[in-house]
């Protein structure tokens, strides 16, 4: 029963969050509204599809005035800089597409806020992403959200156990978003027609090679565009402004389509090439987080690579030591190094890890 408890929901001042916060106060919870303040937020007073921004904190204020439930704002802008926005720099300069969520997920949210709520006395948190938290015979399990075209599961992977059950997601079964806004209408909430976030936080201009150029000055250089074969093509202005699979922006002139397969950050090479180069069964991971059943060293199941790609059949092993290895049933392309690859079994999240950097590609020394 949840009549007379105390939950805090992470009010980001977006409908989702709102909406939760009001559910969960109708459901009968005392809810207390935190919202975290995670950068500067004067350089994005004024932009729209931004997180966590001034105007953000306005309105999840706004909205803990109209439900009449207490709201704090507390800074961890040292935090987020981090554990979130340096670690996102740096794996730019490494050659790899990091996912900035996954990390404040992982860290500012349910590590640190988690915290908080423990220290309110609260015997929950909520958030509103879209998925779902289901007691199980050897404790919770988190499944996918209902609707898989709003599904959050691949960026909380990392969610332990323990963390989960203090979790809630009052979200995850809603049909669609059209449902959530109903509800932010229902209770006449400030937010119920504010766009969704689309842009990273931290980087409202969508931007990120310049945020990187600011925070790393000197590691981003100008290098070359090679071909598998070995023919140098062009010259590019720094790896941080591609990612593995990418082909627009190349630049090369016409012949045949290439695509990016490989970044060099010592060489500063990016490497291209056909379509079919993209082409992998065999994956392995680092930082791997295991919230199924059993050690998960011969497992059936689907894999995400990426959060937009729907789930493929794959067999994983669990080597140890936070590591593992996925043979995917059928080749993937655009496999990218610093992204998640996430498991499930049916529904079921059954945890994931991040993709390691292939082996280098060998085309000898850079030309001068």
């Amino acid at each position: 029963m949840s009549m007379g408890k105390r939950i805090v929901v992470a009010m980001s001042g977006g409908v989702d969050s709102s909406a939760t916060a009001a559910l969960l106060q109708e459901e009968g919870w005392e809810v207390v509204g935190v919202t975290l303040q995670l950068y500067d937020h004067g350089c994005a007073t004024g932009k729209t599809n931004t997180c966590c921004a001034g105007k953000d904190i306005h309105d999840a204020r706004r909205v803990a005035d109209r439900l009449g439930i207490a709201h704090y704002v507390i800074d961890y802008e040292s935090t987020f800089r981090q554990d979130v926005i340096e670690r996102f720099a740096d794996s730019y300069v490494r050659g790899e597409t990091p996912i900035p969520c996954v990390l404040c997920n992982q860290t500012v949210k349910f590590r640190d806020l988690l915290k908080v709520a423990r220290n309110l006395g609260a015997d929950a948190l909520a958030t509103g992403h879209y998925v779902r938290r289901q007691e199980g015979a050897a404790g919770p399990l988190m499944l996918r959200g209902v609707d898989h075209g709003r599904d959050q599961s691949y960026f909380l992977f990392a969610t332990t156990r323990e963390q989960l059950a203090f979790l809630r997601f009052p979200l995850g079964g809603m049909a669609s978003k059209d449902e959530t806004r109903a509800i932010a209408r229902r209770f006449a909430l400030p937010v119920a027609t504010k766009p969704d976030s689309q842009d990273i936080c931290f980087v409202p201009d969508g931007d990120y090679a310049s945020l990187v150029r600011r925070m790393r000055p000197g590691a981003v250089g100008e290098g070359e565009i090679v071909h598998l074969d070995g023919r140098v093509l062009g010259r590019h202005q720094g790896i941080v402004h591609y990612t593995v699979g990418q082909r627009r922006g190349l630049r090369l002139g016409g012949g045949e389509p290439l695509y990016v397969v490989h970044l060099d950050p010592g060489s500063r090479r990016v490497v291209v090439g056909p379509k079919e180069a993209l082409a992998r069964r065999r994956i392995t991971l680092a930082g791997v987080n295991w919230l199924g059943d059993g050690d998960g060293r011969d497992e059936r199941v689907t894999v995400k690579i990426r959060s937009t790609r729907p789930p493929a059949p794959a067999r994983l092993t669990l080597d140890g030591d936070g590591r593992a290895t996925v043979e995917l049933d059928q080749a993937e392309e655009g496999v990218a190094a610093g992204q998640a690859c996430v498991f499930y079994r049916g529904e079921q999240v059954l945890g994931g890890g991040w993709i390691r950097r292939e082996d280098q590609v060998d085309l000898g020394p850079p030309t001068l």
